[in-house]
């Protein structure tokens, strides 16, 4: 999830990782030091009081992708990134009270991976060995948890009952489904020769099969959301593969105005990843309650914990090994691109540091949304969920 490093002024071809990071830093701290630069940011502390995601704002209050951050210009970002304040949740939840997420979802989880290999039977042998490779229950499942958990915390909201409907069991398959497609099409794009610990499909089958099987993952994905019977849940799942598309074709361009590159960056980030857990947690509501507000609620916190998700995840691009991220680190850089932390350290920040504080923004915001669902294990577990996010290393 990146813009073209080549955009950021200070790149040099040959470096990668940390050291990059360290070297961007290290030459911005010398320029500050300069008459010639000057600051250009607003009084961090300030603008952060005001901005304050605690605060309440009015449930009427619809924000969409464009709304929230894509129109902000990139002080607006950096101004969010002081030390990060305390979640109200927290306030409020000791640690013998917080479910685990994992635990809650395990029931419904249970078999998901041997229902998606059903679901993809074929007779030709090959095709079902390529569209088998990584449903092998070695996954994070993290999309289809978040779906489950969704569909439960809204259904007890509305109806006071926390059984997971059928059609919503099917949409967790589907974002799974649709997630590992969009894995294979990655590998052959970037020329990926490991994923999840593993040699990628199109490093054994080569391209072509590889580009087919991710097809044919979405085909079958696309019959099982035909099978719901419900014409708004298949419009908003329907977005989604626009929208890889979409983020894909983002990635191979940039902006050369500053501002304008960091924006072009989230947006992105919410196109290749977070829309996906968005419209999936959309879609569950959609099955059990009438109301916009609540599909609004279950889209945006998908929307926020994704968009966090995808930080964390370009941050360990940078601050974990290739054995704990079961593919190469820096890869990224590797393939001319620049991400979060490349972006904050080209704008004299310590790249890290600030990616994991717009993280932690975006998971206040998620806490924020979910929490105007009534009480339920599941709520709580989605709001559990966003710290297991933020300090994952893998």
């Amino acid at each position: 999830m990146a813009v073209p490093v080549r955009q950021c002024g200070l790149c040099r071809a040959g470096n990668h990782g940390v050291t990059l990071l360290t070297a961007l830093c290290a030459q911005f701290s010398r320029l500050a030091g300069s008459a010639a630069v000057s600051p250009r940011w607003p009084s961090l502390s300030a603008t952060a009081q005001s901005l304050s995601t605690c605060q309440v704002i009015s449930r009427k209050t619809q924000m969409t992708p464009d709304s929230l951050f894509f129109r902000k210009p990139y002080f607006y970002y950096r101004s969010l990134l002081t030390t990060p304040n305390a979640c109200c949740y927290n306030k409020v939840h000791d640690e013998k009270q917080k479910p685990d997420p994992f635990k809650l979802a395990q029931k419904d989880l249970k078999d998901l991976y041997e229902d998606i290999k059903k679901e993809l039977f074929v007779s030709k042998a090959e095709l079902k060995c390529l569209c088998d490779y990584y449903f092998d229950g070695k996954g994070k499942a993290l999309r289809p948890m978040i779906v489950v958990l969704m569909a439960r915390a809204c259904n007890f909201h509305s109806n006071k009952t926390r059984e997971l409907l059928p059609g919503q069991r099917s949409i967790a398959m589907i974002s799974e489904m649709i997630h590992t497609a969009s894995l294979v099409h990655d590998d052959v794009i970037d020329g990926s020769s490991t994923r999840r610990g593993k040699t990628t499909v199109n490093e054994i089958w080569g391209e072509r099969k590889a580009i087919l099987a991710g097809d044919f993952i979405l085909s079958v994905a696309s019959m099982a959301l035909a099978r719901i019977g419900n014409n708004s849940v298949v419009s908003v799942l329907s977005q989604v593969i626009e929208d890889l598309v979409r983020g894909e074709f983002m990635q191979l361009g940039s902006k050369e105005n500053e501002n304008e590159r960091f924006k072009h960056y989230l947006e992105k980030t919410f196109k290749k990843t977070a829309s996906l857990i968005a419209n999936s947690c959309k879609a569950v509501s959609i099955l059990v309650n009438s109301d916009p507000e609540i599909h609004e609620i279950a889209f945006q916190y998908g929307r926020n914990v994704g968009i966090a998700f995808q930080l964390v995840d370009d941050m360990l691009d940078f601050t974990s090994s290739a054995n704990q991220l079961g593919k190469p680190s820096a890869a990224d850089l590797r393939l001319g691109l620049a991400t979060g932390p490349v972006l904050f350290a080209c704008q004299q920040s310590d790249g890290v540091q600030q990616t994991s504080y717009l993280a932690q923004h975006y998971c206040q915001e998620a806490i924020r949304q979910i929490s105007q669902l009534c009480p339920s294990p599941e709520r709580d577990a989605l709001v559990q969920l966003t710290e297991t996010i933020l300090t994952r290393n893998k």
